[in-house]
């Protein structure tokens, strides 16, 4: 599914209007080639664990520190590239915090404005960041019915775009341009950097990420077993939705990219067992990550047993983010004592 866009119909508008719009799309274009100059390869590091091979990929290191970054540029690229925005669009987003900042650090460098659509479970520091890139943030405060705020949030989007003239929805949630950001760019790099992989854990969300890297490292690695990581309480998977409180893992909805992913197996993680994942991953391995790459980590725990064999599997796993915007919640241990 494309982005949607609100746009002049061509058959009406002037004819030097359409130039006009074509010419912007154009500079839009070259704008984002230069760009992509700062979205360099992501190191990957060695973790020492007991049984295999471990590696992080580092997607923090992005420019605007997340992995979503790729998927942000690429969305917005291929968009130049068709002539669905233009220097008057308003590009409008719902989000949790990475996608939505790197939309703003992004869509300002374009010169387009951007409205984000947030929810009460985003941490502060994304939240303060988006208030200062973005003259309008809209912010919902109503869970929907499976006790999440990604509906009311996407219910919002569809608001915005209906009411917003010139707008774009980028749609993380079911635009294949973002499965291609992940095959062309994060699988790319990995590919590069290993001539062999056993595993990799991927923790699911929009599930963009999971269908590209999955993709690309099939065809390069045809043993590699991909391991879905989802939270307890995320319908993504089937189970019973429960109120969620990390944001970048789980969904109240099954993303409709899920369907071009290959996944071999699936591990749920509870919220609690994702905090002490975060610990462990900052005091035993001093990597400061945050809420998905804890939940990856874990589930690596949980599944080592099953990837036991005559030698020692090479695995891998990502790290979305840095932990930072997790210092109020996940780094707080008062605030994890109140986890189911």
């Amino acid at each position: 599914m494309r982005g949607i866009a609100t746009v002049v119909d061509a058959d009406q508008a002037p004819v030097s209007v359409v130039g006009s719009e074509r010419q912007s799309a154009s500079r839009l274009a070259a704008r984002l080639e230069r760009l992509r100059n700062t979205l360099r390869p992501t190191p990957h590091v060695p973790l020492g664990m007991a049984g295999m091979n471990l590696f992080a990929k580092l997607e923090y290191v992005n420019p605007v520190g997340s992995i979503k970054d790729r998927a942000a540029y690429w969305i917005l690229k291929r968009a130049a590239e068709r002539g669905e925005i233009c220097d008057g669009t308003t590009v409008i987003e719902s989000s949790s915090g990475n996608f939505a900042s790197a939309l703003a650090a992004f869509t300002r460098l374009l010169g387009l404005r951007f409205i984000p659509v947030i929810d009460p479970n985003i941490s502060g520091a994304y939240e303060s960041f988006l208030r200062r890139m973005c003259p309008t943030v809209v912010k919902v405060e109503e869970r929907d019915d499976t006790g999440g705020f990604l509906k009311t949030r996407l219910a919002m989007v569809k608001h915005l775009c209906a009411t917003t003239p010139n707008a774009y929805w980028t749609n993380q949630y079911g635009n294949l341009d973002a499965v291609e950001a992940h095959y062309e760019l994060t699988a790319m790099e990995i590919c590069a950097d290993f001539d062999s992989l056993d595993f990799v854990f991927i923790g699911v969300s929009t599930a963009g990420t999971i269908a590209g890297v999955s993709r690309r490292l099939k065809e390069r690695y045809p043993n590699i077993r991909v391991i879905a990581v989802d939270t307890e309480g995320s319908v993504i998977f089937g189970s019973a939705p429960r109120k969620r409180h990390i944001p970048g893992i789980g969904s109240s909805i099954v993303p409709q990219l899920l369907s071009h992913a290959k996944i071999d197996d699936v591990v749920l993680i509870s919220e609690r067992q994702t905090v002490e994942a975060c610990q462990e991953l900052l005091t035993t391995h001093g990597l400061f990550v945050g809420g998905s790459s804890g939940t990856a980590f874990a589930a690596i725990k949980r599944h080592a047993a099953r990837m036991a064999g005559t030698r020692l599997p090479t695995v891998l796993f990502l790290c979305a983010d840095r932990g930072t915007p997790y210092l109020d919640t996940v780094f707080d241990p008062a605030w994890a004592t109140r986890l189911e």
